[in-house]
C-alpha cells in the first residue's frame, strides 16, 4: 500500500485549512533560523576544538593562589 498523489494533496489541504498559510510560513521561517543557528554553532565548535588547551597549567595556577 503506497501513498498516492491524492492522499498527499488531501493532507496538505487539511493542514493549510487548520493552520493557515501565515502560521505555516512563520513556522518554516523558525525552522530555517534554527537550522542556521545549529550550523553556526557546529562551525564555531570545530574552530575552538582545533586549538590545543593546556589544562594542567590552569590547575597549577589555581592551586598556587
Amino acid at each position: 500500500m503506497s501513498i498516492g498523489f491524492w492522499q498527499i494533496a488531501i493532507v496538505v489541504i487539511l493542514v493549510v485549512l487548520l493552520f493557515g498559510r501565515g502560521k505555516i510560513s512563520s513556522l518554516m521561517g523558525d525552522v530555517a533560523k534554527g537550522i542556521k543557528s545549529f550550523k553556526k554553532g557546529m562551525s564555531t565548535d570545530s574552530t575552538e576544538d582545533s586549538e590545543p588547551k593546556n589544562i594542567s597549567d590552569n590547575q597549577d595556577s589555581n592551586n598556587k593562589e
